[in-house]
C-alpha cells in the first residue's frame, strides 16, 4: 500500500497562511512587543497557577484527510478547567486600550484558539469546550476576556474548513516532492570528473547530514567547495535526511556562485526549488523603504494578493532569483521582500546571509521559533562568521544622542525627557568610571541602566505610533531601536560577556561585548540537525571549530590543494621586519621585493598592506623610486563603481601590466576571483595581526584565563586568516602559474609555519633582491 504524503504544520502557521488579508503595515508598531508578550504569558499563567490552570500544553494531531496525513501542531498558552467547563486559553498581548477590543477584533486569533481547542476536544473525548482570548493591555496590566462555548462538532467543522482551503497548497507540496526526489536519484555529478579531495568532500558532507552532527573543512581553493557541498546535500535531501537546505555566505558574489551551480545541475535535470534573499533596501522598489498603504503601492492590499503570487510563481519557476522575485512581485503589485520571504517556506534551498540563521534581531522566526527543525546549515567562507558572530551578540548603547533628543523632547513629551534625563545622568557617571584611560572595564552585567533603558522603551512606543513624520520621530525611532536590541542582548548576557565604558571621539558608549560566540552558536546550530562549516582558510582547525561552537563530537577533515605544487613559487623575505616599530626603515626595502617580483614576469600583481598608513607610506616610496610602472592603489571608501572599475584593470595579457596596492582583510584580498594571467602574483607585507585595541586585548585576556591561548585567539590566528586569503586570490584554476611572497621575518618562526597550508611546503627563504630575481628568472624560465 502506497504511504500518503506527508504535511506538516503548526498551527499559527496554517491559521495566519489561510487567513492573512488586508496591507502590510509597518507605521510604527512596539517591537518590544515579543519581550513583553512573553512576560505578559508568564505573569498570567504565574496568577494563576493554583486555580486550575495548566499552562504551555504541547498539542499534536494527525489526520487522514483527502488524501494526505496532515501532521499539525501547536502549543496552547494554557488549559483551564472552571466550573465543571474545560477552557481553552490564548492569550494576546496589545498597546491598544482594551475599550476598542470587540469580540471579534481579530480572526486570526479566534482561529488559533478554535484550533487548540478542536485538537483537544478530540483527543480528550469532550463534546463541549470553551474557548477563550485573554488580552492583556502592556501599560496598564488590565486584562478583558472573551469566551465562547464550542462543541466538538462546531470545532470539527472549522478545522475541516481551513484544511479544505490549504488543499491546494498540499498538492502543490507532495507533487513538487515526488517530482524533485525523482529527479534526485537521477542526478549525476554534473561535472565528468572528481577533482582531487572533492569525492572526499562530498561523502564527507552526506555522512554528516546522515548522522544529524557538524562538520568543520578547510577545502583550499580549486576543490569546488560550492558543488562538494550541495550536491551531497541535495542527495540527502531525496534520502530523508533533511528537508530543507540553508546556503549561509557573508558576500553577495558568494550567492551568485550557489545560483550558477544550481543552474549547472538544472541542465543535468535536477527539479530543485530554491530562493536568493536579498537585503530589504536593495530589494525595495520605493525611492524610501516605508512599508505601509499610506506610502507604498505595493504595501497597500498586499495580503489580498500574496497567495495568488504564491501560486502563479510556484507553478512556472523553480529558482527564485532577484529578478524572478521583482518580476513577480511587479505582476501581482505585492512587496518584494515580504514575498521572498514567503518563497522560504515553499523552496528546498534558501540563499541567504548568516543573520537570517544566527543573528538573535533578525533570524527567520517561521522556521527557528521553536529550534528543532529538520534543516541543514552549509556555512561557506565560515572564517568570517566568528567576528560577525561577536557583533550579532553584542549590544552598545552611545551618550550623544541620548542627551540630544532630552532637549528636543524637553517641552514637548516630559514623560520622555525625563526617562532620557536619566539615562544621560547614568552615562555621565560611566564617562567618569572611563575617565582616567579613556576605558573603564567590569566583569557584571549593568544591571542598574536596565530598567532606566525599558522605562525609555515604554515612554516612547505611545509617542513613535501616533506622531510619524513629527520633529525627532526619526531620531528618536533609531534609539529606541537601539535600546530593544541592547535589552535583547542582555538576556544572553553570561560569563563569556563583559561590559566596557569607552570615551572617544567626543562621545561615550557602553557595549555588552560577547567575547566569546561559542555558546550562542551552537545554540543557533541546533535549530537544525545538521551543520557544515567550511572555507579554504579554516587554519587551525581546532580554533575555528571551538570558537564557532563546534563541540566535542564534531568532525573535522584537513583537504590538500587539487593543484601542482610546481605551478607556484612560495617565498619568504624574512630579513625584513615589519612590526611596528622598524616600519618607517622597512619602506625601501620592500618597495624594492615588490619591483623585482614585477621585474622577473611582465604581468599583473598586488601587493597587500596589514594598513592603509603603511600601504601608502610604501606606495609612495616606490612611485617615487619606480615612477614607470602603473600602479594603483585601494582607497578607504570605494562604491561599487570604483571597486569593478579597479578590478577591471586586471585584464589578462595587457599591454601595461598592473600593480596593485591594496590593504589585507579589505575588499579586494577575499572573495575576488581574478584567473589565468588576471593575476600572476602576490606580495604580502607583515603577518596580518589586527591592530592592538581595546577589544582585542579584552579577548587576549578572556582566552588566556580560559585556554592560555590568548595571544592567538584574539590577533595571531586572525591575522593569518587574512594572509591565506590574500595568497588564495593567486592561482584558481590547474593551468594557473604564479608567486606568493611573504614579507616578514615572522613567517619564518615555527608558531607561523605550523598554521601554513599542506601545499605550502616546500617553500623558499630568500635574503635580498638578487636571490629573489635569481629564484623567479629560474621559476619563470621553466613556464
Amino acid at each position: 500500500m502506497t504511504k500518503q504524503p506527508e504535511i506538516k504544520l503548526s498551527v499559527r502557521n496554517l491559521v495566519e497562511f489561510i487567513l492573512r488579508s488586508g496591507n502590510i503595515d509597518s507605521q510604527f508598531m512596539s517591537n518590544s512587543r515579543a519581550l513583553e508578550g512573553t512576560r505578559a504569558h508568564q505573569k498570567i499563567q504565574k496568577d494563576n497557577k493554583n486555580k486550575g490552570y495548566e499552562p504551555e500544553v504541547s498539542l499534536k494531531h494527525t489526520v487522514d484527510y483527502q488524501g494526505f496525513t496532515f501532521k499539525i501542531e501547536g502549543r496552547a498558552d494554557g488549559i483551564i478547567i472552571k466550573d465543571d467547563l474545560l477552557i481553552v486559553d490564548e492569550i494576546k498581548s496589545t498597546n491598544r486600550p482594551l475599550e476598542y477590543l470587540e469580540e471579534n477584533y481579530n480572526e486570526t486569533h479566534w482561529a488559533q484558539a478554535k484550533c487548540y481547542a478542536f485538537i483537544y476536544s478530540v483527543q480528550n473525548n469532550i463534546e463541549q469546550i470553551g474557548v477563550q482570548l485573554t488580552y492583556y493591555q502592556l501599560e496598564s496590566e488590565e486584562i478583558k476576556q472573551f469566551l465562547e462555548v464550542l462543541s466538538q462538532n462546531e470545532l470539527t467543522e472549522f478545522f475541516y474548513k481551513l484544511i479544505d482551503q490549504y488543499l491546494i497548497w498540499a498538492s502543490l507540496t507532495s507533487d513538487w516532492v515526488i517530482k524533485r526526489d525523482d529527479s534526485i536519484k537521477a542526478l549525476d555529478f554534473p561535472f565528468e570528473d572528481y577533482r582531487k579531495g572533492q569525492r572526499k568532500l562530498a561523502v564527507s558532507v552526506y555522512r554528516t547530514i546522515s548522522k544529524n552532527k557538524k562538520i568543520f573543512i578547510q577545502a583550499p581553493t580549486g576543490i569546488g567547495k560550492t558543488i562538494s557541498t550541495l550536491f551531497p546535500a541535495i542527495k540527502a535531501v531525496a534520502e530523508g535526511h533533511t528537508s530543507k537546505l540553508f546556503y549561509l555566505t557573508a558576500k553577495t558574489i558568494v550567492r551568485e556562485v550557489v545560483e550558477e551551480a544550481f543552474s549547472k545541475m538544472k541542465e543535468k535535470g535536477l527539479e530543485f526549488k530554491t530562493v536568493t534573499l536579498t537585503a530589504k533596501d536593495k530589494l525595495c522598489f520605493q525611492t524610501e523603504t516605508i512599508c505601509d498603504p499610506d506610502h507604498c503601492e505595493f504595501a497597500k492590499g498586499h495580503f489580498d494578493r500574496v497567495n495568488h503570487a504564491l501560486l502563479d510563481c510556484l507553478q512556472q519557476e523553480n529558482y527564485f532569483t532577484r529578478p524572478v522575485i521583482e518580476n513577480y512581485a511587479r505582476k501581482h503589485q505585492i512587496c518584494p521582500f515580504e514575498f521572498s520571504l514567503d518563497l522560504t517556506l515553499w523552496s528546498d534551498c534558501v540563499i541567504c546571509d548568516y543573520n537570517y540563521v544566527f543573528d538573535p534581531r533578525v533570524y527567520l522566526k517561521r522556521f527557528f521559533m521553536d529550534n528543532g527543525g529538520d534543516y541543514t546549515f552549509l556555512i561557506d567562507e565560515a572564517h568570517n562568521l566568528v567576528d560577525r558572530a561577536r557583533s550579532m551578540f553584542s549590544a552598545e548603547l552611545y551618550k550623544k544622542p541620548i542627551l540630544e533628543l532630552k532637549r528636543v523632547f524637553k517641552d514637548k513629551v516630559p514623560g520622555i525627557a525625563k526617562s532620557l534625563d536619566k539615562l544621560n545622568a547614568y552615562m555621565i557617571t560611566m564617562r567618569k568610571l572611563a575617565a582616567a584611560d579613556h576605558h573603564y572595564l567590569q566583569k557584571d552585567e549593568p544591571k542598574e541602566i536596565y530598567p532606566l533603558i525599558m522605562r525609555f522603551i515604554s515612554e516612547s512606543e505611545e509617542w513613535l505610533a501616533q506622531n510619524e513624520g513629527r520633529d525627532g520621530h526619526e531620531q528618536l525611532l533609531e534609539l529606541y531601536f537601539t535600546a530593544l536590541t541592547f535589552m535583547r542582548t542582555a538576556e544572553f548576557y553570561d560569563e563569556r560577556y563583559i561590559t566596557y565604558v569607552e570615551n572617544s571621539y567626543g562621545d561615550s558608549r557602553i557595549k555588552l561585548f560577547c567575547l566569546d560566540p561559542s555558546y550562542l552558536l551552537s545554540e543557533a546550530i541546533k535549530r537544525g540537525k545538521s551543520a557544515v562549516f567550511f572555507s579554504a582558510t579554516l587554519s587551525p582547525i581546532d580554533y575555528f571549530s571551538e570558537i564557532l561552537g563546534g563541540g566535542e563530537d564534531c568532525y573535522k577533515i584537513i583537504l590538500p590543494s587539487p593543484f601542482d605544487v610546481n605551478n607556484r613559487a612560495l617565498l619568504i623575505a624574512d630579513r625584513i621586519s615589519t612590526k611596528y616599530r622598524n616600519r618607517e626603515e622597512s619602506y625601501l626595502a620592500i618597495a624594492e621585493c615588490i619591483k623585482t617580483v614585477y621585474d622577473q614576469k611582465f604581468g599583473n600583481y598586488i601587493a597587500y598592506f596589514p594598513s592603509y598608513q603603511y600601504m601608502n607610506d610604501v606606495y609612495d616610496a616606490f612611485s617615487e623610486n619606480y615612477p614607470d610602472v602603473y600602479t594603483i592603489k585601494q582607497s578607504t571608501e570605494m562604491n561599487e563603481k570604483e571597486r569593478e572599475h579597479f578590478l577591471s584593470l586586471f585584464k589578462p595579457n595587457a599591454r601595461d601590466g598592473v600593480l596593485g596596492f591594496c590593504v589585507l582583510g579589505g575588499i579586494f584580498s577575499e572573495g575576488v576571483d581574478l584567473k589565468h594571467e588576471e593575476l600572476i602574483g602576490v606580495m604580502i607585507v607583515g603577518v596580518g595581526l589586527p591592530q592592538i585595541c581595546f577589544e582585542r586585548n579584552i579577548i587576549r585576556d578572556y582566552f588566556n584565563k580560559k585556554n592560555q591561548r590568548g595571544f592567538e585567539f584574539s590577533y595571531q590566528y586572525p591575522g593569518m586568516n587574512k594572509v591565506l586569503q590574500a595568497a588564495g586570490r593567486v592561482i584558481r584554476t590547474e593551468t594557473d602559474k604564479g608567486v606568493i611572497l611573504l614579507i616578514d621575518d615572522r613567517f619564518s618562526n615555527q608558531s607561523y609555519q605550523q598554521l601554513f597550508p599542506m601545499e605550502w611546503f616546500p617553500h623558499t627563504r630568500v635574503g635580498n633582491s638578487k636571490e629573489l630575481g635569481n629564484i623567479l628568472k629560474e621559476f619563470w624560465g621553466n613556464s
